[in-house]
């Protein structure tokens, strides 16, 4: 050990070991593995939703909606829980609030007390994921950061992807519309564990090691809004219109494929776990990349290229030839633009959360992410209520799969967004109020 500069002459903690970072890592993931399946539970049984308890499109909107709305609201106090409580103890709580919401939406088949439990899942699965990405911030800046955020993305998207294929795996429990829902509640208790293995980890190294400083931010209040970068807001509208996009789009995805183009709901289901599966496979590589090369306003306008044009793809161009994939058959045009979703779904977020480490200065870091979701969730409230609300008017239906078209151009139109404004984040880091994004600001551990 180095001897301390004091007259004491005290020994200094070491730094925390590499192997340690990555227990840690897994350990936080998992509690977002359980979070992601109870999000998507719901859309594999959309279908059992409308032919056994008769909800429309609306309602089947307005569950997504609710959490969103419910998220907005909790995510107000910015990072003060986080900033209170420390990390451990925050993801230690939102993941037992995550378990109780899950129980409460499979409990009864009334609309009002499903929708009550998606609103508890917004109260607690939101800000587990601004306290998850603090943690990590604290655990990996400077470290290979957005190769650690690449990592938890992938672990947490398993769970998404796993929600996805449980119509294959789960299959016999998809008769009714609550064993799925059943299942998602046990599943949640794999996010409290993980939670309180994390805490049990942090709690040691508290007292062996140096840690990280992302932990002591600041409240979120109103007079210091303002304060931040133009490059953060541009980064939090391409938020909002991203996640605006992509995770209403897969909401409502299983259900699409099934009335628009005549899909079982097993390969609806597989088809739509493209895109965690994709992201999986390539955020933690497009996070190390950008460690490596820098680039980051470029790799995010890129990602929003990729995105434009695909809603309209999977609308008006023809099928293809069906692959047998995973024994169900697929067609080329569905299976091609979800892949290249998912690669959108890995380029942008890989890029796009760790750059707010480098544009907010470790204070006030809880605070920048927790506003950056707060905006997410404002408009994730709107869309997939909106999208609902236009499939109903337009009448879609199996029988009227043209009625889903009007839908599909809202998600263009926000896909148009998303290229603007990283375009505009690019030509900013580009000229003298640049933070460094375009270039390589990281080394590896």
């Amino acid at each position: 050990m180095t001897p301390g500069q004091s007259g004491s002459a005290m020994p200094t903690r070491p730094p925390v070991p590499p192997l340690y970072r990555w227990l840690v890592l897994v350990f936080v993931s998992l509690a977002m593995f359980g979070n992601y399946y109870v999000y998507d539970s719901a859309a594999p049984v959309f279908d059992l939703l409308k032919s056994q308890l008769g909800f429309s499109d609306q309602q089947l909107g307005l569950l997504y909606s609710v959490y969103s709305v419910a998220a907005v609201i909790v995510l107000l106090g910015g990072g003060y829980i986080i900033d209170r409580w420390g990390t451990r103890k925050s993801i230690a709580l939102f993941a037992i609030i995550c378990l109780g919401a899950a129980f409460v939406t499979a409990v009864s088949a009334n609309f009002a007390v499903m929708a009550t439990g998606r609103f508890l899942l917004g109260v607690g699965a939101e800000p587990l994921i601004v306290a998850v990405t603090t943690a990590l911030a604290k655990w990996f800046k400077g470290k290979e950061l957005s190769f650690a955020f690449g990592l938890n993305l992938t672990i947490a998207r398993l769970g998404s992807a796993s929600a996805d294929w449980s119509p294959t795996w789960a299959r016999p429990l998809y008769a009714t519309w609550q064993d799925p829902l059943w299942l998602a509640t046990a599943i949640a208790g794999i996010s409290v564990a993980g939670a309180f293995l994390y805490w049990m980890l942090e709690a040691r190294a508290a007292d062996r090691y140096v840690l990280g400083a992302a932990g002591g931010t600041d409240k979120l209040e109103r007079r210091g809004l303002f304060s931040f970068s133009a490059s953060y807001w541009y980064i939090v509208a391409l938020c909002v219109v991203f996640y605006s996009v992509v995770f209403p789009f897969r909401a409502f995805a299983i259900y699409y494929f099934q009335q628009a183009h005549g899909l079982e709901r097993e390969a609806a289901g597989l088809l739509n776990s493209f895109l965690p599966v994709s992201a999986m496979i390539a955020t933690p590589l497009f996070g190390l990349l950008v460690d490596r090369v820098g680039r980051r306003s470029l790799f995010m306008a890129i990602g929003s290229l990729v995105l434009l044009p695909l809603f309209l793809v999977v609308t008006y161009a023809p099928a293809g030839a069906p692959v047998a994939l995973g024994g169900a058959s697929i067609p080329l045009t569905l299976l091609v633009v979800m892949i290249l979703l998912g690669l959108a779904f890995s380029l942008i977020p890989a890029v796009m959360w760790p750059s707010v480490a480098y544009i907010v200065e470790e204070r006030r870091l809880g605070t920048g992410y927790a506003l950056m979701t707060l905006c997410q969730q404002i408009g994730m409230a709107i869309v997939p209520w909106a999208i609902g609300f236009t499939n109903d008017l337009f009448g879609a239906s199996e029988t009227n799969p043209g009625g889903y078209a009007a839908g599909m151009w809202i998600f263009t139109a926000l896909a148009s967004l998303g290229l603007l404004f990283s375009f505009m984040l690019w030509r900013t880091e580009r000229g003298p109020g640049s933070h460094g994004l375009e270039t390589i600001t990281t080394k590896g551990a």
